[in-house]
């Protein structure tokens, strides 16, 4: 059997998809590396909703995957970047997943971190009101039984006007917090509102400001998740890190040799692409804790291809074809995404990404997958 994908030039190619997947059991959690997939959340498709409208979630299914996820030994970032957050999901609505997702995780005795942000606030905020939305939303979580995440702030950032606005905002919220919290340095690649964050568009100026909120509350902070999609820059940052405080990496692009680390440390994981990727992820990490680094990059590698295509630019679209992958993989029964963004990619797009998953090995049932991306070509014109 073969199926005809376009090849992103007006042709078609032929592809033959895989029929049997890559074999992949579910495991206990990682002794080697503390593992989070930020995991997406699934649209209601049967909701009367336009782009603008508050997000209308399948909660059944949302929380179906994160059962999957915690199956596999993971632990789930909860309303982070992947699960639209600013992107077609609201406070609202992320205040309720966050409630959902960490009383499944106590049901079931999974990892869960969730993020907190300022994202109910949506125009002009003062440093004040930043720190209050800030407090709401780490209130809410710690209340939930979840770890903390700080995620940047799109308010913050238009409201600082230098690095001192960061360490008094940050430094206030990390006083505040009754348990260590992961801090989240988000690059503008991802969300283009956060430029300049830290108080500097010159990246090491910016990390000294990061260090320097770290080094005046080291109890307070269990780690840091770094999206700049710059290797070494990470492994810089990690080595300066105090005592005890944790890298997560959040390289959607150089996760293997991140996460397998050097003579003088490694990163653990919070990212995105160990969504789509979470039993194949799971694996290589059970390798990595039997002290086999080239057993895990010999899994781990050949994904990058993949994870490099779904975060091509524009970067902050990636959500797009994680959500087509979970519905490939028949994780939802449906591909629609909160604020529509299922339009966000194109067809050459999601054939690659389809091409690719599939020659990993991802898809628990092929023929599924297979018929799926051809009623999705279908759509689109392009009959076999």
């Amino acid at each position: 059997m073969t199926i005809q994908l376009p090849d992103g030039t007006g042709g078609l190619r032929t592809y033959e998809p895989r029929t049997e997947p890559l074999a992949l059991s579910t495991g206990s959690p990682f002794t080697s590396r503390t593992v989070f997939s930020a995991a997406h959340v699934v649209a209601d498709p049967y909701a009367d909703v336009t782009p603008d409208s508050p997000a209308a979630v399948d909660w059944d299914a949302t929380l179906a995957f994160r059962r999957h996820l915690w199956s596999h030994g993971l632990g789930v970032a909860e309303a982070m970047d992947t699960a639209q957050r600013g992107m077609g999901l609201d406070w609202a609505g992320a205040a309720e997943l966050i409630r959902r997702s960490a009383a499944e995780a106590k049901a079931v005795g999974g990892l869960i971190a969730c993020g907190v942000g300022t994202d109910q606030l949506t125009g002009p905020a003062s440093l004040a009101e930043v720190r209050e939305a800030y407090e709401e939303q780490l209130a809410l979580v710690e209340a939930s039984g979840a770890q903390a995440i700080l995620m940047a702030s799109r308010a913050l950032a238009a409201a600082a006007q230098g690095p001192e606005d960061y360490l008094e905002v940050y430094g206030h919220l990390l006083r505040q917090s009754s348990e260590p919290v992961i801090l989240h340095w988000l690059g503008p690649m991802f969300d283009p509102a956060l430029e300049g964050y830290w108080g500097s568009s010159d990246l090491d100026a910016a990390t000294d400001t990061f260090l320097e909120v770290i080094a005046a509350h080291p109890d307070k902070v269990d780690g840091i998740k770094v999206s700049l999609l710059d290797a070494q820059r990470e492994v810089d940052l990690r080595r300066r890190l105090p005592q005890g405080v944790r890298c997560y990496t959040g390289d959607d692009f150089n996760y293997p040799e991140l996460v397998a680390g050097d003579e003088q440390g490694f990163s653990h994981a919070l990212l995105g692409i160990f969504d789509p990727l979470g039993p194949l992820a799971a694996e290589a990490v059970r390798v990595l804790d039997t002290g086999n680094t080239a057993g895990f990059r010999e899994l781990l590698d050949p994904t990058v291809d993949l994870s490099r295509h779904l975060f091509q630019t524009p970067t902050r679209f990636y959500k797009t074809g994680v959500v087509f992958l979970a519905w490939l993989a028949g994780h939802q029964s449906h591909f629609t995404m909160v604020g529509g963004l299922q339009s966000a990619r194109s067809l050459p797009h999601f054939a690659r990404a389809y091409e690719l998953a599939d020659g990993l090995g991802l898809f628990p049932d092929p023929k599924l997958a297979e018929e799926r991306m051809k009623n999705l070509l279908a759509l689109y014109g392009v009959n076999q």
